[in-house]
């Protein structure tokens, strides 16, 4: 499509002062307009509204004919500047240009590219390759989006707004055919790279922060005490295999993330009140957590401790390789559900919870930030709350008339 790209100038009547006017600029490219100040001014009779200059030949008029005509071409030399450099240009990125300020003009799209590239370099360490793929197909949506939407290749951050987000998730679910639980999946790394970019001082507000999603919970996965028991008493010849049984029940009994666990070092191991701590804080969040280590998860520290290279309590692979033996394992326990090992943090909180650990209690040793993220298992823990008072209904049935 063939840019637009037109630079005027006018002044502003409403700001009249003994006959004199101060004259403005608008840059116009493909239909975004910014305006701007040019800092001149002038008699309002000398001015050529239909011209956009100063009319006749007055020692006036050619000095600010002269000052137009610089600012015109500064401008214009910004313009094809950035768009040698930009895969689209605005009129507010020119603007910013000629004023001296937002050259490093950030893009969405070139945002999600370097996201994207970083954490490829993370895949097998800490993040997951599945994880990964989630994030090169967000960023496919996002682009198939704003095309469709809005006929271009690429949008500035400081263009986004609620209704640029609103229209992406409506275009999720009606145009993709995603459920809206996964449309709320689907923008969480739109998400992050915006609520980054405000961060870091590039946006100067946070569109998703008027702008609530609505993720439709599915319950959260968990295995039942029966399967964590199965996990627990399989016999693996395999010590690869018996390593990441072993992790994913120390994640049952801890609470503790992977990545969490896998940078576990003797030193996060702390003696209180007679018993053995873990005290740490998350990758993720920064939030400090602490866990008694009961009977299980201590004796599988010991059962690794041999096995140790350096400080860290476990020598640990890729997440990718631990959760493919995880898979493997649990369909040899006959356990049918998805299976991954973020399952074993659900696990936990869910046993903690029906055993009557209190949700407080629950929130801080799994680290999270807000307790209504603690309170979706609390919700799963329903279902033990149904069964409990159908025995009780089973029990009192017949025993009483009104």
């Amino acid at each position: 499509m063939r840019s637009t790209f037109k630079t005027v100038f006018y002044v502003n009547g409403s700001k009249e002062k003994n006959g004199i006017v101060p004259i403005m600029g608008r840059v116009t490219i493909n239909g975004t307009i910014a305006q701007f100040s040019c800092k001149q001014s002038i008699s309002k009779e000398l001015w050529d509204a239909k011209g956009n200059r100063a009319k006749g030949k007055s020692r006036e008029a050619v000095a600010v004919n002269y000052a137009l005509d610089n600012i015109k071409a500064q401008i214009t030399k910004h313009y094809q500047r950035l768009s040698d450099r930009e895969a689209f240009v605005t009129a507010e990125m020119v603007r910013n240009a000629y004023q001296g300020f937002g050259t490093e003009y950030e893009t969405l799209l070139r945002a999600f590219d370097k996201e994207n590239e970083a954490f490829a370099k993370r895949v097998g360490k800490d993040r997951s390759k599945r994880t990964y793929l989630k994030h090169v197909i967000v960023r496919r949506y996002v682009a198939e989006f704003i095309k469709k939407k809005y006929k271009r290749t690429d949008m500035g951050m400081n263009e986004l707004t609620e209704d640029f987000i609103r229209d992406y998730c409506l275009y999720l679910r009606n145009e993709v055919g995603l459920e809206q639980s996964s449309v709320c999946v689907y923008s969480i790394p739109l998400k992050h790279i915006v609520t980054a970019a405000h961060y870091n001082g590039k946006i100067a507000r946070n569109p998703f922060a008027m702008y609530h999603l609505d993720p439709d919970h599915k319950e959260r996965g968990f295995l039942t005490e029966d399967e964590i028991q199965a996990l627990s008493t399989i016999k693996l010849d395999n010590p690869n295999f018996a390593l990441a049984r072993d992790l994913f029940l120390f994640g049952c009994w801890t609470g503790i993330s992977f990545t969490d666990i896998k940078n576990l070092t003797t030193d996060n191991i702390v003696e209180m009140n007679g018993a053995s701590w873990i005290v740490s804080k998350r990758q993720k969040t920064g939030v400090p957590f602490q866990i008694k280590l009961m009977d299980i998860p201590m004796q599988i520290i010991k059962r690794h401790e041999a096995f140790r290279t350096d400080k860290r309590l476990f020598n640990i692979g890729s997440l990718d390789m631990v959760n493919r033996r995880i898979k493997k394992i649990a369909k040899r326990c006959g356990i049918e559900k998805p299976i991954s090992f973020h399952l074993s943090r659900h696990s936990f909180a869910v046993l903690a919870l029906n055993y009557g650990m209190p949700i407080e209690s629950v929130s801080k040793i799994l680290g999270h930030t807000n307790i209504t993220t603690t309170q979706i298992y609390a919700k799963v823990t329903n279902k033990k709350l149904e069964n409990d008072i159908s025995a009780f209904e089973s029990k009192v049935s017949g025993r009483f008339a009104i």
